[in-house]
């Protein structure tokens, strides 16, 4: 494929307007928090799709734009997506994780029930795909994880910015994703991410983030 090249439209802000928009994002994001007790209040699906179309918008190796999100708002899928998770992360939390994760997440409070996986009014799936199989050929993408994990940042932003809650929820391993949402064998289950508002009763363990020194050096 050869692309044209057209001129790059490029929104100039003064370094206050920049500062500001960058500080007035900061307070946004700086709220969000892994959600675990949703409402079970229903809201526009308009919302996730902007917030899809956002996360669309990331870059990836050679603009192969490997990622698949899957919107599921059916009772009886969520169900079943609950099931299977919970059966995988029961044998996780019994057999397959070593103590030191144990004593780790012992603080969160996080065991094998995942609740929210029902009560949380839309989940969202999201897949990498590795590479597409055509007729005559099959088309290798490139930073497959970069690009994905590129584009679920944008849309978890995206989505922390219009006033929804999120969890990033990675039952391991997550192949009944593929099968329960009917998807074929090139496209492999990356996250899943409960969405919704919180519930009013919702808490959230109290912790910090790292200050910047600890997380950013200049040289």
């Amino acid at each position: 494929m050869e692309y044209n090249f057209i001129r790059y439209k490029h929104k100039k802000l003064s370094e206050s307007e920049s500062l500001k928009k960058a500080k007035e994002f900061y307070e946004v994001m700086k709220q969000r928090r892994s959600i675990r007790s949703f409402s079970n209040r229903k809201f526009d699906i308009a919302l996730l799709e902007t917030a899809i179309k956002t996360a669309g918008t990331a870059p990836s190796g050679a603009n192969k734009q490997p990622w698949r999100f899957i919107i599921v708002e059916s009772a009886e899928v969520k169900k079943e997506i609950r099931i299977a998770a919970e059966k995988e992360e029961k044998e996780s939390y019994e057999r397959r994780m070593p103590q030191s994760w144990l004593d780790d997440l012992a603080p969160l409070g996080t065991d094998w029930h995942k609740e929210f996986l029902e009560t949380a009014p839309f989940l969202i799936v999201v897949f990498k795909i590795d590479f597409i199989k055509t007729d005559t050929e099959l088309k290798k993408h490139y930073y497959v994880n970069e690009s994905v994990g590129l584009a679920t940042g944008i849309l978890l932003a995206a989505l922390q910015n219009m006033g929804l809650a999120t969890l990033t929820h990675t039952p391991s391993p997550m192949n009944f994703l593929q099968k329960i949402l009917n998807r074929p064998s090139n496209e492999k289950p990356y996250l899943l991410i409960p969405v919704g508002y919180p519930a009013e009763d919702a808490v959230v363990p109290d912790i910090t983030k790292k200050e910047l020194p600890e997380i950013m050096l200049k040289v």
